[in-house]
């Protein structure tokens, strides 16, 4: 079998380079509250019938196919008279210094920038839509996003939020009564159920290909590390255009938001994935209700369960996923669960393997209660926990040393202390004014970004700690710009 390197990996949208400041707002004041209600799920399972007689699925697919509709992005650029725009883009693009030619007062420009498909999912002009379908390689997003509608009207859509980690965006037109999709359970997805992708492909018109479910609850670290992943795989044509477009089943009603595609070539080759309906409406109900996704965590670190190791567990199977690190200070240390325990349910729904664990746990917002189903020395027992908040994860009452504090990044103290995108790891909160680290001697910094300890990773308070050993330890962080490698001591 040939091996398929990342760069063979597409996602099918046309993408230029593009700019934006985001606006997370999607109410105008005096509206009411958009709730979780204004999002129904159909979740009644589609009939499943063996029928060679059927010859069309014409009218199933009418309604769906309204509420599909074009996207199109596009930046403004300014320019001087006299000058190419597009040479000028390109200049700065590859880092050369501006044309000589620079007469000529100053004008904008609006250029396009890229092309995908959204699905409108409620009559007053919700649309659900990928990430990547209104933002440029570097994760900028546009300037401006327009949808065509089924007969052919053109409106400016807001960006009412995104999501990098589900590749789920949120678009809102001001709109009345449009035609809308009803959202449907992804989970009662099986595999050999027929399923519609409809979307724009390259940019040839609405679209509508027919295939099955190839397999569901695929992670294939397509979105990158700590994304979350449980593809719908379908043979159903995706081609570039289609991402954001629908995936519809036999009834016509939505279970998935095209996204991405597996191939050699750039084109499709019947490996596509999309985002099931329960993530997509998840991400959907938190961008418009809250303006922000907000995912809960536990605290602990689960592995998944091998043939050899459900066998030294007297296990019947490798399904569930084992605690191998637990943080005593965050939410499933303190509720009791420790390392060894199998979690075979969270609050009814089984536990596949650890990175299902992840998924399911995400899925919840911070302070929700849930019920771990869990095997501990062959008895069965249930332990609540309330979920913390997975951005920021610094126990309570607990410090990584003596009077150091503590969190994880989060895009308020990204956007306070000018932090790029691509810098992850501990945030230093405070030095208390009693610490060790706070006397003359210690290089630690309220404002540092810890990266590394002892050549270790480090995105949690849990990791730090584990990474620590008597005497010096070696940090790496970043501080105002600059990276760099401290010493810190530490007494045995």
């Amino acid at each position: 079998m040939n091996k398929i390197s990342i760069s063979e990996i597409f996602k099918p949208s046309l993408l230029g380079f593009l700019s934006i400041t985001i606006f997370f707002s999607a109410f105008a004041e005096g509206e009411d509250k958009v709730t979780a209600d204004h999002f129904p799920l159909d979740v009644s399972e589609i009939e499943r019938v063996q029928a060679p007689q059927v010859t069309s699925y014409a009218d199933a697919l009418a309604d769906v196919q309204e509420a599909v509709v074009a996207v199109y992005t596009a930046r403004t650029v300014r320019y001087r008279q006299g000058v190419d725009p597009r040479e000028e883009m390109l200049r700065r693009l590859f880092g050369y210094p501006p044309s000589e030619q620079q007469s000529g007062e100053e004008e904008e420009r609006r250029v396009p920038t890229g092309q995908g498909s959204g699905v409108i999912v409620s009559q007053d002009g919700y649309i659900l839509t990928n990430n990547h379908v209104i933002s440029d390689r570097s994760g900028r997003k546009a300037d401006e996003v327009f949808v065509t509608l089924s007969d052919g009207e053109e409106l400016e859509a807001e960006i009412v939020g995104y999501d990098e980690k589900t590749d789920i965006a949120v678009l809102k037109v001001e709109a009345e009564d449009l035609p809308h999709a009803v959202m449907a359970d992804s989970d009662n997805l099986l595999i050999g159920d027929i399923v519609f992708a409809i979307g724009n492909p390259l940019g040839v018109g609405k679209t509508v290909t027919m295939g099955i479910v190839s397999a569901t609850s695929r992670d294939l670290d397509l979105l990158g590390e700590q994304a979350y992943e449980s593809f719908i795989q379908t043979d159903a044509s995706i081609n570039m255009g289609n991402s954001g477009g629908a995936l519809v089943d036999a009834q016509g009603r939505l279970v998935g938001i095209n996204t991405a595609i597996v191939s050699q070539s750039g084109g499709n080759i019947g490996i596509g994935f999309a985002v099931p309906m329960k993530i997509a409406r998840s991400i959907l109900i938190s961008l418009a209700t809250e303006g922000e996704v907000r995912r809960g965590m536990l605290g602990i670190y689960p592995s998944r369960i091998d043939a050899n190791l459900a066998e030294s567990f007297e296990l019947e199977s490798t399904e569930g996923a084992i605690v191998t690190q637990v943080d005593e200070d965050l939410p499933a240390g303190r509720a009791g669960v420790e390392v060894g325990d199998i979690i075979l349910e969270i609050s009814g729904e089984k536990v596949r393997d650890d990175e299902h664990l992840r998924l399911i746990v995400a899925s919840h917002p911070p302070g929700t209660e849930v019920n771990l189903l869990i095997l501990r020395d062959g008895d069965l027992i249930n332990i609540p926990v309330v979920l913390g908040d997975i951005e920021n994860q610094t126990a309570a009452n607990g410090s990584l040393l003596d009077g150091v504090y503590v969190q994880n990044l989060n895009e308020e103290l990204r956007s306070e202390n000018q932090i790029p995108e691509e810098i992850d790891g501990l945030f230093i909160t405070d030095i208390e004014s009693d610490s060790p680290y706070r006397r003359r001697g210690s290089d630690l910094r309220e404002g540092m970004v810890i990266l590394r300890i002892n050549r270790q990773e480090v995105d949690s308070l849990s990791q730090a700690r584990n990474a620590l050993k008597p005497g010096m330890n070696r940090f790496y962080i970043y501080y105002r710009g600059q990276f760099g490698f401290i010493g810190v001591p530490l007494a045995p």
